[in-house]
């Protein structure tokens, strides 16, 4: 007889529950290890990035420190007469002078020009229309507005400076070419702008034409037809329809990258004024006055300073101006000063132009800024 297959008895549903849930604790079981082992790697990447992140502070440290160091803190100021476009002969000359004297500040890094009235006329401002070009009487509106005009970047020049009779011969004038004066496709961290007229969103900053192909965005919103100091972001998306910046300081490019970024323009009623409206809340701790009656320059050594003012005088020196001056009791100049010095010794000629001292005395000058300058950073 032939064995018949023994029949297996079919599962209860209670035992396929309990293999089902065996199979399910072996799959949490690894799904848990997979969690874990994910985890781990996560908390490792935070480590990483951390390490990271301390390496690229670390190094940055320095880098800042460095910038920081290359800053130029001191200032130099330059004071002078508006009447030194009286002795010129013709308007064209007038203006041609004016840029001379722009020029030459340019070249020796001089952050502030005051132009004073030695006839106490008592000119504060540059707005408004004169009488123009060739007129005596407004010869410290004029040089002022001349040397606004050359230290403002060209392609900031139509929003600043409107036709004006005082500039009619602006075209025989020298370029400045100083570092802030940009071309279109030059790289540079920091920029010149005016805040244009266009619509915000809530929460973002204004829109600047820093003279580039792209419009600029800067973090705050400030008034339509502002300057501006832009420091450009240093990674910029290319695809983008505008930069991004941030404003600062007119002052930063100077203090922390130690950049010459042109001079500011102000206008003093008389000679006294040159002191007593200095912008600087120190006041200038270093003052110099230029005559052939001063100090031999050679025999001289600067004392350290913050903030450094150099003066000189018109047609008939400084006397004239302290003549002239009803604040001033004094007939000899050279009380005004910390140093009263003479910057020529020994001139072929009967006189020196305003305009030909400028250069003469600023290199005379420079080196003794600089033994100055260093003694201070050593100290």
């Amino acid at each position: 007889m032939a064995d018949t297959p023994i029949k297996k008895k079919p599962k209860l549903a209670s035992q396929q529950q309990e293999e089902e849930k065996k199979i399910n604790w072996k799959k949490w079981k690894q799904e848990r290890k997979e969690e874990k082992r994910k985890l781990k790697e996560q908390k490792l990447l935070k480590k990483l990035e951390k390490n990271q992140l301390q390496e690229e502070q670390m190094k940055k440290a320095p880098a800042e420190q460095t910038k920081k160091d290359q800053g130029r803190l001191y200032t130099v100021s330059l004071a002078l007469p508006g009447s030194v476009l009286d002795n010129a002969q013709s308007p064209e000359l007038r203006t041609y002078l004016a840029g001379q004297i722009a020029r030459a500040c340019c070249i020796f890094c001089i952050d502030e020009i005051v132009v004073f009235d030695e006839q106490g006329e008592d000119p504060k401002s540059v707005e408004g229309e004169f009488k123009g070009i060739g007129k005596k009487g407004q010869a410290c509106v004029q040089l002022a507005r001349i040397l606004q005009y050359l230290e403002c970047p060209q392609y900031l020049r139509k929003s600043f400076f409107p036709k004006h009779q005082d500039l009619q011969f602006a075209g025989v004038l020298n370029p400045l070419d100083s570092p802030h004066h940009m071309r279109i496709d030059e790289e540079s961290e920091y920029r010149e702008g005016v805040v244009l007229n266009r619509p915000i969103r809530s929460g973002k900053g204004s829109f600047v034409n820093c003279g580039m192909r792209k419009e600029v965005q800067i973090d705050k919103q400030l008034q339509e037809g502002l300057r501006v100091t832009v420091r450009l972001d240093q990674n910029q998306n290319p695809d983008t329809k505008v930069c991004r910046g941030t404003a600062v300081a007119p002052h930063i490019p100077r203090t922390e990258s130690g950049l010459y970024w042109g001079y500011s323009v102000r206008l003093a009623s008389c000679l006294s004024a040159v002191f007593t409206e200095c912008p600087y809340k120190e006041g200038y701790n270093l003052t110099i006055g230029t005559s052939e009656r001063g100090t031999n320059i050679d025999t001289v050594t600067l004392p350290s300073f913050s903030h450094a003012l150099i003066v000189f005088g018109g047609l008939h020196g400084l006397e004239a101006s302290v003549e002239c001056d009803q604040n001033l009791h004094i007939t000899n100049p050279g009380i005004l000063f910390d140093l009263y010095l003479n910057t020529c010794t020994s001139q072929g000629s009967r006189t020196i132009r305003t305009e030909e001292a400028i250069l003469i005395s600023m290199s005379a000058l420079r080196p003794k800024i600089r033994e100055a300058v260093e003694k201070t950073s050593a100290s």
